[in-house]
């Protein structure tokens, strides 16, 4: 496997674990077209390399990632058919880390927002520094939560919590999480690395064999409803995108200023 391959990503090995960085520390690691592209190519590069037994996620500077990038979403709203190869691209990611036989683990550095969220609570471990918000927001800017939200946050903290923060898109603090489930571990920004470190190695070394297979296992009930909702969710994510509310979001947004809602 070819480590040098990635300009979005920076990539690194530690013995049989791979660390992986979202490289966009200008920008919150906010993802665009060419590092989601490139993370669905690495997860399937990862699936095949020998040398690799888990693979560490993680963002450069501080924070984990923004989500989507505010220039791309913009550029969508303008020409609302992108979003018809885009409707693919999110269900082939998020199929992506479930069909990884390599268990990966979230080393959220930094707020987790949006498909920076999702990406994380897919991750089959999550550690989380005691300072990172994690928060879906996509109602916020007028759209729909239709990259995997609706698949795994009900999954992790149960129906009536996750549509309590789903649809307001407000954030919880790190250890909150951690107590509701939403994530394994919120432990002190110094210790992370070390806490994540020692976690890694430990499943690298284990019996790789029995450690992906069940991983698998578990993940059958996973896809299962990921193929029954993401279809529905990412198409209402569509259709919000050509809706008045998202683009006074986007407005606000750019203006920074409040939006004002109508519902339309």
């Amino acid at each position: 496997m070819d480590l040098t391959n990635y300009e979005c990503l920076l990539l690194e090995r530690d013995g049989k674990v791979l660390n992986v960085t979202f490289n966009r520390p200008e920008a919150m690691n906010a993802f665009n077209p060419a590092m989601e592209a490139e993370l669905r190519r690495l997860l399937l590069d990862v699936a095949h390399d020998d040398a690799t037994h888990v693979m560490v996620l993680t963002g450069a500077g501080k924070a984990f990632s923004a989500g989507g990038d505010l220039n791309q979403i913009r550029k969508v709203m303008e020409q609302p058919e992108l979003f018809f190869k885009s409707i693919g691209e999110a269900k082939q990611l998020v199929f992506a880390i479930l069909d990884c036989p390599k268990p990966i683990i979230a080393k959220v550095n930094g707020h987790a927002i949006g498909l920076g969220a999702t990406l994380a609570l897919f991750s089959d471990i999550s550690f989380a520094a005691n300072h990172a918000r994690i928060a879906d927001p996509h109602v916020q800017v007028g759209f729909v939560a239709g990259d995997g939200a609706a698949v795994i946050w009900p999954q992790l903290v149960g129906y009536n919590k996750a549509k309590e923060y789903l649809l307001t898109g407000d954030a919880i603090l790190a250890p909150d999480a951690e107590k509701m489930g939403l994530i394994n571990h919120a432990v002190p920004a110094e210790e992370l690395d070390a806490r994540v470190h020692e976690f890694a190695q430990r499943l690298a070394n284990g019996a790789s064999r029995s450690v992906q297979w069940t991983k698998a296992s578990i993940n059958i009930g996973l896809k299962q409803l990921a193929h029954s909702i993401m279809d529905a969710s990412i198409a209402y994510e569509a259709l919000s995108n050509i809706t008045r509310d998202h683009r006074e979001a986007v407005a606000a947004m750019l203006e920074k200023r409040k939006p004002s809602f109508t519902g339309e």
